[in-house]
This record gives structure tokens, C-alpha cells and sequence, in this order.
């Protein structure tokens, strides 16, 4: 089971958090922090170490895509490269969502970015591991999204005529 998906800069800002257990205000500031400074301080020590990480009693499996490292916490036995895969999947359906995404899009567009990834991860456990699946179900979102909008604006217009 998936605990918590984080996203954070080089330096440590976390840009997107979404946890799956419950935990109060400070220990989420306390694990970003503490899976920030150890993601960091290993990746300094060197660079052929693997991407795993043991967090108290789970592991913190991460990669790192341009200036983001994208982290998620989960159980211990559970396995590591089929996560490590779905961190690529959802970097894929952001860069093909955003046209190549990039740490402003996350900031500027997290309710989308919370979107994608409640399309393919349900309650910390991985629900859809097609790409094309995955894009189908969100193109129809966004379609009724911006359906219900046109509805909207159309019935401002009308009450503006009356």
C-alpha cells in the first residue's frame, strides 16, 4: 500500500504531497522534511546507489525527473520496481497532459495534477497501470469540465439578457 506521494524540488520545497493514511499537520511537515534530507543527502554520497530508501518502518521509493524528485512511501514488502514504474507512468501522463511538464505547471495546475493522479491511484493501492486508459478516462473529465463551464457561462449570459 502507498502511504504518501510526494513531489519536491532540489531543494527540498515539497511541490505536491497526497497521503494515504492519516496523519496530523506536523508529522506531514516532519516526513516531508525527512524524506527531502535523506533523498538529498544520499543522492550526494553517490549516484549509483539504488533508488530506495528505508523510512522508519516502510521504504520511500524515488526518482528523480529534471529538477523534481517524485517520492512515494510504502509498505516494506511490497515490490520496488513495480513503483518505480508507476512513477514513470504518472511522469508520462503529466508530460503528455502538460506538453512537457515542468515544476510551474505542478505549482500553478495541482487541482489537474491531484486529477491524474486519483485517475490511476484509489485509496494507496495502484488501479490503472495503462497510459491510454489512463488518458481516455481524463480527456473525458476535462471534456465534461468544460462542457458543464460552457452551460454555466451560457446561463450568465441569459440571466444578463433578462
Amino acid at each position: 500500500m502507498i502511504r504518501f506521494i510526494l513531489l519536491q524540488n532540489r531543494q527540498g520545497k515539497t511541490r505536491l504531497a497526497k497521503y494515504y493514511v492519516p496523519l496530523e499537520e506536523s508529522e506531514k511537515h516532519k516526513v516531508e522534511y525527512e524524506t527531502s534530507h535523506g533523498i538529498i543527502y544520499k543522492r550526494l554520497l553517490s549516484l549509483k546507489l539504488p533508488r530506495f530508501l528505508q523510512f522508519r518502518t516502510n521504504k520511500v521509493i524515488y526518482r528523480r525527473y529534471a529538477g523534481l524528485f517524485f517520492s512515494m512511501c510504502v509498505d516494506i514488502t511490497d515490490n520496488e520496481l513495480a513503483y518505480l514504474e508507476c512513477i514513470h507512468l504518472f511522469v508520462e501522463i503529466l508530460d503528455h497532459f502538460f506538453s512537457n511538464v515542468c515544476e510551474l505547471d505542478l505549482v500553478f495546475n495541482f487541482h489537474k495534477v491531484y486529477l491524474i493522479l486519483d485517475e490511476f491511484i484509489l485509496a494507496g493501492e495502484l488501479q490503472e497501470t495503462s497510459k491510454k486508459v489512463c488518458m481516455h478516462s481524463i480527456s473525458s473529465i476535462q471534456l465534461n469540465f468544460s462542457k458543464k463551464k460552457a452551460i454555466i457561462e451560457r446561463m450568465g449570459e441569459l440571466e444578463k439578457q433578462e
